[in-house]
């Protein structure tokens, strides 16, 4: 069987990219030398996060990512990084991968660098010409690739639309999601605030644990501290047995804080400590809880001015907004209506196919402010397809706008 020695110029600075702490442990342990520098990454977004703060020379590539498809990040990766060779690893194909290899940094290919090479289903050193009908096969592949759009920057799980103004909002979820950075998630009610935290949960190493919801604006005062914190059996009147609390249910997970600018000045304290020190006390117990769970927010006030005004503490403002990433409004995203449409009409229908927008209808769609955004849209989808009798075509005179209704009546 031909294998091929790995070029010694390419092995100094080495990335390897798999969710199995095994794999990368063997790739690690095959390629080991003094020589060479190496980083791991459990995902393809964290691989990314490396690639893009320094420079890396191989980029080992498990094809059973989590998070992307490794085929479309190698080629993204050849586009946008030219110098880095990207070997794609399949652990399925080659369960023992890299279970009795050694290491050198000899500069000539030494029996050892050529098992490495067949274990690792390493590249052939491709002359000039190979090289070139690769380009143009690659170009054949990946016609996409040209116009630069990154894989990063395609719709979150949960998310519709891929207009130029969300394309950072889905880069950005997707480098958070492999960190546990506390992020702040900020923009007008009904933009799909909550999509983006249970997306970054989703794709995060976190994803099999429990994304646990809390409204800060749902839940009366009163009642927020024990849904929180949880509280001892005979804390209060009424406690009949112990609750454990939204954030210790998210033990390993994430924890929504939702609405979070209507969390009443006399918990923010308490919160604040539970972020620092990731300890808290329920009520009633003098025990102290130790939780590992990373914190989503969300609102949309503006939380400066809150601070400003006395009706926020400044410390738990620069704790919560780690990271903030801002959802821009639907009258920004244009371009996202007529797949939210088509993506409402089959939810909302009865019929198969699905009902379509006319051209007209479409048109109207797009001129509106959406004050409600995704939401109201949603909601007029529902409308028209009830009016207009589940007929294949919805026109003008199905879509019932809450604007123009409100006008109406006044």
């Amino acid at each position: 069987m031909t294998s091929f020695p790995i070029p010694t110029n390419y092995a100094n600075r080495v990335l390897v990219a798999s969710p199995s702490p095994a794999v990368r442990q063997r790739v690690l342990e095959s390629l080991r030398s003094p020589a060479r520098r190496f980083e791991q990454a459990t995902g393809g977004a964290e691989a990314l996060v490396h690639l893009e703060s320094g420079f890396w020379q191989v980029l080992f590539l498990d094809r059973r990512l989590p998070d992307l498809d490794a085929e479309e990040l190698s080629h993204t990766v050849r586009q946008r990084y030219p110098g880095i060779e990207v070997v794609l690893l399949d652990p399925e194909a080659d369960p023992d991968l890299g279970s009795d290899l050694g290491a050198t940094s000899d500069a000539e290919p030494t029996a050892t660098e050529e098992k490495e090479d067949l274990l690792l289903g390493m590249w052939p050193v491709r002359s000039e010409d190979e090289n070139k009908n690769k380009d143009k096969d690659e170009d054949k592949l990946l016609p996409a690739a040209r116009t630069a759009r990154s894989i990063l920057e395609v719709p979150l799980p949960g998310m519709i639309g891929n207009s130029r103004i969300m394309q950072p909002v889905y880069r950005l979820a997707r480098l958070l999601a492999q960190r546990n950075t506390t992020v702040l998630i900020t923009g007008p009610t009904g933009c799909g605030k909550e999509v983006v935290a249970r997306a970054i949960h989703q794709l995060s190493p976190r994803a099999g644990r429990s994304f646990a919801v809390v409204n800060c604006a749902a839940i009366p005062e009163t009642l927020l501290e024990a849904e929180l914190f949880g509280y001892a059996r005979g804390a209060f009147t009424g406690a009949m047995q112990s609750y454990a609390g939204r954030i210790q249910v998210a033990q390993g997970g994430t924890l929504f804080l939702d609405e979070i600018g209507e969390m009443p000045l006399s918990l923010q304290p308490k919160l604040l400590r539970f972020l620092e020190q990731k300890e808290l006390q329920r009520l009633g117990s003098a025990d102290v809880v130790r939780v590992d769970a990373r914190v989503i927010s969300a609102t949309n006030a503006h939380l400066l001015s809150l601070v400003r005004e006395g009706k926020f503490r400044e410390d738990l403002y620069y704790r919560l907004c780690a990271f903030p990433i801002e959802i821009p409004p639907l009258c920004d995203r244009a371009e996202d209506i007529a797949p939210l449409a088509a993506h409402f009409l089959e939810k909302y229908g009865l019929r198969l196919p699905a009902a379509q927008l006319s051209a007209a209808a479409l048109q109207l769609l797009k001129t509106q402010p959406w004050a409600g955004n995704i939401r109201e849209l949603q909601n007029v989808i529902e409308r028209a397809l009830i009016l207009s009798e589940d007929q294949a075509v919805i026109h003008p005179e199905h879509l019932l706008l809450e604007d123009s209704s409100f006008r109406n009546s006044h």
